[in-house]
């Protein structure tokens, strides 16, 4: 293992300070996409300075880099476009309909269940922002509805782990070799969902009474084509994994796909009448929660930062020399996920060990993909699923602590227990 930078130092120290800042957010006033860029920009100041990339230019690293993180951002840019389009007008309202339980707790279960497979089906982060916007029109705003939004993230990063296409570490897994799909579904289907229902089980008792009756008995009405640009943005989602597995292009390129196809399905249908400027594309653009976004960006660039200056590998090789317990370490892998992203954390457990000592679907990869996959839920910002439900719903990091990371920690544990017992 070469040295460390000193450089590297001062890049975990902006680190900690900037991530400390996003946590007190409610405290200092300072919004969190704020804290985030700083951070970001400061961590990649520091990388520049040290010139650590000696093989390339620190441009052309940066640009590097920033390619892969524009790729998710520009992803969850059309996500959101989609799911917006669909909820002005008012498309989720034939979903919700359907969803006549009066009760909180069978709120919470139906919600989490429908969660679980879609997001098997699409990835955890879109999944996420679908089940969220159609909490809104199930529930109003209040401490019930943000508790079965975190129970949204739990169900979201757990149904995404099992399925070579619903999280992102599990399919870096899948095309890096390390799994074949059969076995991963298999193999995890069981604790994912083990770590669903429990983390429900706790989170079970802290809602009580029922929905308002006017949210039970009023029905808005859906606006002209709206059950069409529901059909349209939900398979649009769908077709973003068959998109890229035809044409070999990333994801985001599928979604961005999807808006042009649902843009100018609503300019055609709707431009001959001028009160419906409100429905179309642009519209639905100046709604799209830029600052999530921008913290998204923020936080990307800078555990990006944290991979460069091989502060992450060295986590990795700390962990294979202290530890040498391969359980052990995946658990531990995956509650640091919820602290820094899991994405370059598995990145590096995959330079550290070849198929030479944990052969294609040895208990170690599988472990690492469900660990990466579900610890993030342990905070609010460990995951993709958390970043947007913290920005959609406002909440702080603190309530999430104080009211949903015990039950995803306790889920985490049960389902690497049912694991090791199978």
């Amino acid at each position: 293992m070469e040295q460390l930078h000193p450089y590297a130092i001062w890049i975990l120290i902006a680190f900690i300070i900037g991530y400390t800042a996003i946590t007190l957010e409610h405290l200092i006033k300072i919004n969190k996409a704020t804290s985030a860029l700083l951070m970001a920009i400061v961590t990649w100041t520091f990388l520049f300075l040290s010139q650590i990339c000696q093989e390339k230019n620190n441009l052309q690293c940066f640009l590097e880099q920033f390619g892969d993180i524009s790729q998710i951002i520009f992803f969850l840019l059309g996500a959101l476009t989609i799911v917006e389009v669909i909820s002005i007008h008012h498309g989720f309202n034939v979903i919700s309909d359907f969803i006549q339980v009066s009760s909180k707790r069978k709120l919470l279960w139906v919600i989490g269940f429908v969660t679980f497979f879609l997001s098997s089906v699409l990835d955890n982060l879109t999944t996420t922002i679908v089940m969220v916007t159609l909490l809104h029109k199930l529930l109003p705003r209040g401490e019930d509805r943000l508790i079965i939004g975190g129970g949204v993230v739990i169900a979201a990063n757990a149904g995404g782990a099992w399925t070579p296409i619903g999280d992102v570490t599990t399919t870096m897994l899948w095309i890096g070799g390390q799994l074949t799909a059969p076995i991963i579904i298999r193999d995890l289907f069981l604790p994912s969902i083990i770590c669903m229902v429990i983390s429900f089980l706790i989170l079970t008792p802290m809602l009580k009474g029922s929905r308002p009756d006017q949210m039970m008995l009023t029905k808005q009405a859906i606006r002209p084509f709206g059950k069409t640009i529901l059909v349209m943005g939900i398979g649009a989602l769908i077709f973003v994994p068959i998109f890229k597995v035809l044409t070999g292009l990333p994801p985001f390129m599928g979604v961005l796909l999807g808006v042009a196809a649902l843009w100018i399905f609503t300019d055609i249908v709707h431009t001959p009448f001028p009160d419906r400027n409100y429905l179309r594309v642009p519209a639905a653009l100046s709604k799209i929660d830029l600052p999530s976004t921008l913290f998204f960006l923020g936080i990307l660039m800078c555990v990006d930062a944290l991979n460069m200056a091989n502060l992450l590998e060295r986590l990795a090789h700390w962990l294979d020399t202290s530890i040498g317990n391969v359980p052990l370490i995946a658990t531990l892998i995956g509650i640091i996920s919820a602290i820094i992203d899991n994405v370059p954390l598995v990145a590096a457990s995959m330079r550290m060990y070849d198929l030479s000592q944990h052969p294609v679907d040895s208990q170690f990869w599988e472990l690492i993909a469900f660990c990466a996959g579900t610890g993030g839920s342990i905070l609010v910002i460990g995951s993709a699923a958390g970043v947007v439900y913290m920005g959609l719903e406002k909440v702080d990091f603190f309530w999430y602590l104080k009211k949903i990371s015990f039950a995803a920690l306790v889920g985490y544990l049960a389902g690497i227990g049912v694991y090791l017992l199978l």
